[in-house]
């Protein structure tokens, strides 16, 4: 643990300039992207004098850098502003909710990618040479190639049409019926991903010495790969299980439009499409700010998972 501190203070440093300008270059292109959100939200029944007396009223009618500036002094108060499209309510009380249930969904999601996804890739690096190997990444392979715009379809057809076993869609919680597609749609594609990095991980570890070691000293198989292999094969996999669980704060557009889940994921979409700028900007640093904290999180999480990762000059000397 020598080091750690410094560089995670190092790190901290960094944070506030790089949402500086997240915030900046995310906030100028909203701007002056064509359009803004009062003439969006009128339509084509547009009278001159209102909107500009809307604009005023919203503060549109300033300099780009004093709109930025009062902006960024309500964030740092803790006021992501006031949403255009949903009646002048508050960002943080809308995009939190929905961050909720895109969360809980994508949760389900990664348990079940890197629960079979892992498994599967230890499997087929042990079973190099045999008929398992390719059989077991190809067949998530395939389902990886198939976009989820052609699985949600179909597994309505059947869970739902046919056998009538699920509901069509909608939100109940995580633990109602009505996770189960929206969760096989979004967990299915990535067990490929998880596998093969987890299956060439674990090819390098098996030539390793110690490995070698285990098995001379007549340990059974299984310790060795418990103990010897898949820990020091899960190494890389902790940084794409870290950037995965941010990700659960994105949400899914295709799957959430196509089962009515009412998350983050068509909350952005919409949000994008109707020029509401507080709450493209309040997303945009919620999730820039869940990426800068998880990397910090990851790089120490690597110091536990192998002893020998040290930070810091002292480390280095």
């Amino acid at each position: 643990m020598q080091g750690i501190l410094p560089y995670v203070l190092r790190r901290l440093l960094w944070a506030p300039l790089i949402l500086f300008a997240v915030s900046f270059i995310t906030f100028t292109v909203a701007r002056f992207g064509p359009g803004d959100p009062i003439s969006v939200a009128m339509g084509q029944f547009r009278d001159p004098e209102a909107l500009a007396r809307v604009r005023h009223e919203k503060g549109l009618d300033k300099p780009l850098l004093e709109q930025y500036r009062i902006y960024m002094w309500g964030v740092l108060h803790g006021d992501l502003g006031e949403s255009f499209r949903f009646r002048d309510r508050p960002v943080s009380d809308i995009i939190f909710p929905k961050m909720w249930v895109s969360a809980q969904l994508g949760l389900v999601a990664l348990i079940i990618t890197f629960g079979i996804g892992i498994p599967v890739g230890v499997l087929a690096a042990l079973r190099q040479g045999t008929w398992v190997d390719p059989a077991s990444i190809s067949t998530f392979l395939f389902f990886q190639s198939v976009p989820v715009l052609v699985t949600v379809p179909v597994m309505l057809l059947v869970f739902v049409v046919k056998l009538g076993w699920l509901p069509t869609g909608g939100w109940d919680g995580i633990f109602s019926k009505h996770i189960v597609i929206p969760a096989l749609a979004l967990s299915m594609p990535g067990i490929a991903g998880v596998a093969r990095l987890m299956r060439a991980t674990t090819l390098d570890v098996l030539k390793e010495d110690y490995v070698r070691t285990a098995r001379a000293k007549g340990l059974r198989e299984f310790t060795v790969v418990s103990r010897h292999v898949a820990r020091n094969a899960l190494l890389p996999m902790t940084t794409i299980i870290g950037i995965s669980l941010v990700t659960l704060l994105e949400g899914a557009f295709f799957t959430e439009t196509l089962l009515g889940i009412p998350g983050i994921g068509r909350l952005a979409f919409d949000s994008v499409t109707s020029r509401d700028y507080d709450i493209i900007l309040g997303l945009t640093l919620v999730l820039a700010t869940a990426f800068i904290t998880a990397n910090i999180v990851i790089d120490i999480a690597y110091t536990f998972i192998d002893p020998r990762v040290r930070y810091g000059r002292s480390a280095a000397a």
